[in-house]
Parts: structure tokens; C-alpha cells; sequence
């Protein structure tokens, strides 16, 4: 069953890559768009307040991200899933070079919320599932690309895991576009660790945190079986050993 038309007011979470169908049998009610305005209130100011409460150090390689950006317009950035919360920060701190930071949501209803919120920070919602429509995804993530000059945030661990493997979706979009994956790590000099599966990680209030940008990847446009399995490890990699080089950074500036 299709759900039912949220309203003029809301019609912009629909004019995406997606038509908006779902297998499930809620309803976008009156009283679930209230608890889900309401939510994404409460969970954008308290982020904003974090994000000001914690002291943030000189960054890692934002300058070859800027420059990167200003190149190619679009991006393909990549974090670990449990870096989310800071890894959008950092993206954000791209807008000014050019970047329009998309994220892909569920288009069932429970994508409702997750796009308020996107929207609220300024993001594009592209409405869609990876586990569900990989291969629509991958065709009209190409249209959001290279048409819309949308850098998607992509986390090559997520939605559900294992923690740390790097799935093959950024690699298959930079061959398909050209266009560079852009890896963002994260470093805090205290955070909660959640017992998820990606051990997701928020940094306390007041505590130093350093992002990290790392050297753009071009990945070739012919690539076989064994050379995409190559290029997942090494990018696994890279994103370790740039998370090693933030808490380095992080390391420093308190030695400092």
C-alpha cells in the first residue's frame, strides 16, 4: 500500500531520486508529523549544542578537501558509520567551497523524520534504500552526481555492518561518476561508545575533537572483480590510517 500525500507543505521530501513507494502500513498521521517535528527539533538543538560545546582543534588535510571540492564540484565522501555524528560536521565545513551534502533515506515512513532533519542542517534528502534498491540507487545516485552536483555522504560500513568493511557502493560510484571518494575520520578526546554494532561513537560536552580529510581517490573507469576487492581494502585502510592521524593530531594539541 502506498502512503498517503503528506501535504503541500512537506511535498519537498518527495521531489527526489525515489517515487515515493513503501511496503509498509503506517501512516503519515497528523499525530506521527507532530512527534517526528517535535523529535527532529529536540535532536537538531541538541546536536547544534554539542557541536558548540566541544573545542575543536586545528583540522587534517582540509585544505586537499576544499581543493577537491572546488575541483570537481561533487564528491564522494566516505566515513565509518560509528564517525557519523562528527563526519557530517566536517562536510559541512566544505558548503562555503561548493558542496551539496545529500544523504540517502529509507522512503518508507520512517524516513520521514531522518529528512526533516536532513533539510534542517541544510543537506538533500535522496530518498531511497541500499539494501533494498542498490541497483536503482546506484543509477540515480549517477543522475544526483553528475546532474546535480550532490556529493552523497556515504558510510562503506553501514547500514548494518560488519563494523569497519568497506562495501563496494563508493568505489562503484567514483568509477561511474569520476568523480574522488573523500575520506573523513574523526578524533575526541572523550566520547560515549554505544554498544551498536558500529560501536557508535558521540563526543562528550567540552571535549577536543579533530577532523580529518584524506587524499581524494580517483578510482580507475575499467576495474575488474579482484581490483574492486583490492581498492576495498586499501580505502578500509586509508580510513584507519586516517584515523590514526587524527588522534595523533589530537595527541599533539594536548601535548601542546
Amino acid at each position: 500500500m502506498s502512503e498517503p500525500d503528506p501535504g503541500p507543505e512537506h511535498e519537498e521530501l518527495r521531489n527526489t531520486l525515489y517515487r515515493k513507494v513503501t511496503r509498509g502500513k503506517r501512516r503519515l498521521t497528523r499525530g506521527r508529523l507532530f512527534a517526528y517535528r517535535v523529535a527532529v527539533m529536540l535532536v537538531y538543538r541538541l546536536g547544534r549544542l554539542l557541536w558548540w560545546s566541544n573545542r575543536m582543534q586545528p583540522p587534517v588535510g582540509l585544505e586537499r578537501a576544499r581543493a577537491a571540492v572546488r575541483e570537481h564540484q561533487a564528491v564522494i565522501p566516505a566515513c565509518w558509520h560509528q564517525h557519523l555524528f562528527y563526519g557530517v560536521r566536517a562536510l559541512l565545513e566544505l558548503e562555503p567551497d561548493g558542496l551539496k551534502l545529500g544523504f540517502l533515506i529509507s522512503p518508507s515512513v520512517d524516513g520521514t523524520a531522518p529528512s526533516m532533519l536532513v533539510q534542517r542542517i541544510g543537506g538533500h534528502v535522496i530518498r531511497g534504500s541500499s539494501t533494498h534498491t542498490g541497483a536503482r540507487a546506484l543509477r540515480d545516485f549517477y543522475e544526483t552526481i553528475v546532474k546535480r552536483q550532490i556529493s552523497p555522504a556515504v558510510t562503506p560500513d553501514g547500514p548494518k555492518g560488519p563494523v569497519h568493511e568497506f562495501k563496494p557502493g563508493a568505489v562503484l560510484l567514483s568509477q561511474l561518476t569520476g568523480k574522488p571518494i573523500i575520506p573523513v575520520s574523526v578524533a575526541a578526546s572523550r566520547t560515549w561508545r554505544f554498544k551498536t554494532w558500529d560501536r557508535f561513537e558521540l563526543p562528550l560536552p567540552f571535549s577536543r575533537v579533530v577532523l580529518a580529510y584524506g587524499e581524494p581517490v580517483r578510482v580507475p573507469r575499467v576495474l575488474n572483480t579482484e581490483g574492486l576487492a583490492r581498492l576495498q581494502v586499501e580505502m578500509a585502510d586509508r580510513l584507519q590510517a586516517l584515523n590514526a592521524e587524527a588522534r595523533a593530531a589530537l595527541s599533539s594539541g594536548r601535548e601542546g
